[in-house]
């Protein structure tokens, strides 16, 4: 029962021991590895965003130091140095992106004509394109994009831009990235913690249910919530066989005491007659009647057990996977033919009304049992002079095989008791009351039904099983 509860005697407590049941979880691991992916989904998708967003900048600054590159090597072809060095003055002055504009013109021998960088070795070798690189920006260290071209006069022109704010704004961006991620796994492992609770609270319930059937307490069902989702589906599923159970249990004390009582007083008999002739100087007529009565009784025990046996056969469903079509006309006429003599004896007319095209897939020999059955009690119990009538009937997508007699009948408040087993109506009637039980195992295997009647007078008995043909389209 430990493993039914929640809270036991042993159970670790701590971080280290809930974090050690959160991982246990199913729920919590599904709930966790979903938003996992979620997230590292989310993280891709924001990779991939952050990648292209400062792919646009960057290549947004590449295009500004071509454009500033193309104007001064026209300003160069029209004007010479001198117009250069006036055009890199006045931008530097203009006050417009004089934080990030970087200039410089140098001689070949090395002296600067105009810009706003240090003149170095590195910058004085033409870089065949554009590259960043430290340099010394109005006396302060930056990081710049440059472009260094060497004109024909042997002068270096030096064109780029400073790359702080752009520095600034990729780390803002990787750290809103980071943060993001950070806010998503926390909100993931948060997500995944309700979730398990809400599934632990609805589990819990089926579990807490289970115990106290366990422990012996079989009235016991699942609470049902309001709400028509999976759970409250499953808990209903789960009641309506826990109602199966606890019917199957009630029958299986029943049929066991019953079994008891009925055995006790043949078996006594039996022992008293055996007793009886074990005695010394009986003569050989009472031990002869004694072993008869012992062999009567017995058999009478033995069909018993034959229809207990049939009728858990029956219920076991093990014999479904034979059925095979079967003709409810055939079996009617076969025990009607069966029953004629019986009938004859007994002062009770016997009648066939049978309909066209009445098949059924089934066990054609359980049917027939089944069928007998009916009538052997319409004849027992009908009386004399009285009617049986034997029929089969189609009604759309069912087919009937029933038995109708003119007798005093069942009354409605006893009709709903008759199949169980071992329930007798009049007991002066020789029988041990498992006729109907067999016959309602018989229709449960076969997915059919069993309805008593009034007939007014009389009983009326219907078998209806599903139409071979419907079962097919099936």
């Amino acid at each position: 029962m430990s493993a039914a509860h929640d809270d036991y005697p042993g159970r670790q407590t701590g971080p280290l021991a809930f974090a050690r049941r959160l991982w246990q979880s199913v729920a919590f691991r599904l709930a966790l590895g979903y938003g996992v992916s979620v997230v590292l989904f989310m993280m891709v998708l924001l990779s991939v965003l952050y990648v292209q967003t400062i792919g646009v900048l960057q290549n947004r600054i590449d295009k500004q130091l071509m454009s500033a590159h193309n104007r001064l090597m026209n300003h160069y072809e029209s004007g010479g140095l001198d117009r250069v060095v006036q055009d890199i003055t006045e931008t530097l002055s203009d006050g417009l992106n004089s934080d990030t504009e970087v200039y410089l013109l140098v001689t070949a021998a090395g002296r600067r004509l105009a810009g706003n960088l240090a003149v170095s070795r590195d910058l004085l070798k033409p870089s065949f394109g554009i590259i960043e690189r430290q340099v010394q920006r109005d006396g302060r260290p930056s990081i710049s994009r440059i472009r260094a071209d060497r004109l024909p006069d042997g002068s270096i022109l030096v064109v780029g831009r400073d790359m702080h704010d752009q520095r600034e704004l990729e780390q803002l961006i990787s750290n809103a990235l980071l943060a993001a991620a950070v806010v998503s796994v926390l909100l993931a492992m948060l997500g995944a913690i309700v979730f398990r609770d809400q599934l632990e609270s609805r589990v819990g319930a089926i579990r807490r249910t289970a115990a106290q059937i366990e422990a012996g307490d079989l009235s016991q069902r699942i609470p049902v919530s309001g709400k028509d989702d999976e759970f409250a589906r499953l808990s209903h599923d789960i009641n309506l066989m826990l109602d199966r159970i606890e019917i199957l249990m009630d029958g299986v004390r029943h049929v066991s005491n019953t079994i008891a009582h009925n055995l006790r007083t043949p078996l006594s008999r039996i022992r008293a007659k055996l007793e009886l002739a074990s005695r010394p100087g009986t003569d050989q007529a009472t031990l002869e009647e004694a072993t008869a009565f012992a062999i009567r009784q017995i058999e009478e025990l033995t069909v018993v057990f034959d229809k207990l046996l049939q009728i858990a056969e029956a219920e076991s469903g093990a014999r479904r996977q034979s059925f095979q079509p079967v003709s409810l006309n055939e079996i009617a006429a076969d025990v009607a033919e069966l029953y004629e003599p019986v009938a004859e004896e007994k002062g009770v007319e016997l009648q066939l009304q049978m309909d066209e095209d009445v098949m059924a897939a089934g066990d054609k020999d359980l049917l027939a049992s089944a069928v007998a059955n009916l009538v052997d009690n319409a004849i027992k119990y009908a009386g004399s002079p009285a009617r049986v009538v034997i029929g089969t009937r189609r009604e759309g997508d069912a087919v009937s095989i029933i038995v109708q007699d003119n007798g005093p009948g069942i009354q409605a408040i006893e009709r709903a008791k008759v199949g169980t087993r071992f329930f007798r109506l009049n007991r002066r009637v020789p029988g041990y009351g498992l006729g109907l039980a067999s016959v309602t195992a018989i229709a449960g295997l076969h997915n059919a039904t069993l309805h008593l009647d009034d007939a007014a007078p009389g009983l009326v008995a219907r078998i209806t099983l599903p139409r071979l043909g419907n079962m097919t389209k099936r």
